[in-house]
């Protein structure tokens, strides 16, 4: 997606070899034209799966989720990682490391949002190590709902996290590839997206 990785290249700062800062559109501000072609995009990719929900993790997960949901008509449900008053019963829950953050989440949904007869989707902002989407699946599994893909906004393609989904047989679509983050200079994947 072109304009995502021009967006990158103007906007988004490499902190380190393994930390892509995306805060001017994706992580803090957002930009909702862009937010609006990352719905379009996953649609078009994603559109003839049959797809009854997305499931995304908050908080950076929302939006694209939120724009892709409004393209297809379907729901949208964000596992939440803090407890909340009203969320309360009836749990599913899975474990989630962020190396970005060097701790441990407990991520949640409520069961009655996804039902073992869902196409769920799964949206997320990045995909590096693979362990948010790893949590993601682990909560559809609990649903006994069926995974129909993975969207990703920006996957970080030089750590294994594409590489262990695809090996086990997701769909794993990510919108910018990134090859390398070395001494501050973003380069993108050669060839076809996937």
């Amino acid at each position: 997606m072109e304009l995502l990785k021009q967006k990158i290249l103007d906007e988004g700062t490499a902190l380190s070899d393994t930390v892509l800062k995306v805060d001017h559109f994706l992580n803090h501000q957002i930009d909702p034209l862009l937010m609006k072609e990352i719905g379009t995009a996953f649609k078009e990719r994603f559109e003839d799966r049959g797809i009854t929900k997305i499931l995304t993790l908050e908080s950076s997960g929302i939006a694209p989720s939120v724009m892709t949901g409004l393209e297809l008509g379907i729901p949208v449900i964000f596992a939440r990682k803090r407890q909340s008053l009203t969320l309360n019963e009836g749990l599913l829950t899975a474990d989630v490391f962020s190396y970005t953050k060097n701790e441990s989440n407990t991520i949640a949904i409520a069961e009655k949002f996804i039902s073992p007869d869902d196409e769920v989707l799964i949206i997320d902002d990045f995909l590096a190590n693979g362990e948010a989407a790893k949590g993601l699946l682990e909560l559809v599994e609990q649903t006994e709902a069926s995974v129909t893909g993975i969207g990703i906004v920006i996957e970080k393609a030089f750590q294994e996290g594409g590489e262990i989904l695809r090996t086990a047989g997701y769909d794993v679509h990510s919108l910018a590839r990134i090859a390398s983050l070395t001494e501050g200079e973003i380069t993108f994947m050669s060839g076809v997206e996937v």
